[in-house]
């Protein structure tokens, strides 16, 4: 069943129940239906399948009866009375149509890698991950770990970008730590020689004013820089020239998960987002697609308005342990119904040409 904003029922009610979450003085009951919400966003048939004829719900699992019956609403309604009462009565300015746009639910990101009548890169094109993260920083696992992750996955390559320094609420890695995980990186290459490469990355941090969180000549000491803003995601007014200044940064690769929205919880920047792009366009800067699915940032029909201005694209996972790797599915769904063409998405370079355009941008300057 698809409804008017391009959701599927399962991300809409994945969408209310992160808005209930919000909602909620209990911490209990917050969690409880934050989970229910992930787990409905992850299932990969619809949610029509799950309803009896008797009006029942079939068991989901961490979906209890109150989720169910949000659930039961909106494929009989197509929306919740009891969430928008709820939030109603919370006083909190919900914007929820905003914070829920373009979402895909599991079931249809399986039906986009499915569709061979779409254009854009299929999982066999794609080639490594350009964000994850370590116990470097926020991760869960080593950079060996990770690697060994991404080889099993059939990767040429991968990234590995922990939080920077300015970052203290993700364990952002300290200057001298980052040199010390370059020699870990540095070994596991040792290792992979000729087989697999793991890049010296780092996911700096976007300031209000668009000025990343690392100096010019720390940036020089990593080979990726994926900047992204963990700030201001709530702020209505527009802040296009914070991301048109990120983007004109030398030394920044990629814009990272550029809006900071993430599903039921907050829409994220607002901005000219065909400024921002035809900003990257002009500097080589790649424009993440984030395939974490509570991001989902960007989405493909913003997509396709960077597409037009010319961009290049990364697709990620943003994981933040192994099995959290197939967020990149995600991610290649979006570009598919995007019409991404593959030319464009530097995940399906050979590392060579992603190293050429890497050292590129490390070495542009606009004057």
């Amino acid at each position: 069943m698809e409804r008017h904003d391009g959701l599927d029922t399962n991300g809409l009610v994945a969408g209310l129940l992160r808005e209930l979450a919000a909602v909620q003085t209990s911490t209990q009951k917050r969690w409880g239906y934050k989970r229910a919400a992930d787990a409905i966003l992850a299932l990969d048939s619809p949610l029509e399948s799950y309803v009896r004829a008797d009006g029942t719900v079939r068991k989901i699992a961490n979906v209890g009866p109150s989720s169910e019956r949000i659930i039961l609403e909106v494929v009989r309604t197509g929306s919740s009375a009891t969430v928008a009462e709820a939030v109603g009565l919370s006083g909190v300015d919900a914007d929820g149509d905003r914070r829920r746009a373009h979402f895909l639910s599991g079931a249809q990101v399986a039906a986009a890698l499915a569709d061979d009548t779409l254009d854009g890169p299929s999982l066999d094109d794609y080639r490594g991950d350009l964000q994850m993260h370590s116990t470097w920083s926020d991760g869960t696992v080593s950079v060996a770990e990770m690697a060994r992750a991404c080889r099993s996955r059939g990767y040429e390559f991968c990234a590995i970008t922990d939080h920077s320094y300015g970052l203290p609420i993700a364990h952002g890695v300290s200057m001298a730590d980052l040199a010390r995980q370059h020699r870990e990186i540095e070994v596991v290459n040792r290792r992979y020689r000729g087989r697999f490469r793991v890049l010296k990355g780092i996911e700096a941090n976007i300031l209000g004013d668009g000025r990343l969180d690392m100096k010019p000549d720390e940036l020089a000491r990593v080979e990726l820089v994926v900047a992204s803003p963990h700030s201001g995601l709530r702020v209505e007014a527009d802040q296009t020239a914070r991301m048109v200044t990120a983007v004109s940064t030398p030394g920044v690769h990629i814009l990272g998960h550029p809006r900071g929205r993430q599903i039921g919880s907050r829409p994220g920047i607002r901005a000219n987002w065909k400024k921002v792009f035809e900003r990257a366009a002009r500097t080589g800067v790649a424009i993440e697609i984030d395939g974490d699915p509570r991001r989902q940032d960007i989405d493909y029909r913003l997509a396709e308005q960077a597409r037009a201005a010319g961009c290049f694209f990364a697709l990620d996972s943003d994981a933040h342990a192994p099995d959290e790797l197939g967020f990149a599915e995600v991610a290649v769904a979006h570009a598919r119904l995007a019409g991404l063409p593959m030319s464009r998405v530097v995940n399906c370079w050979p590392l060579d040409r992603l190293l050429e355009w890497m050292h590129l941008r490390s070495i542009w300057s606009d004057r």
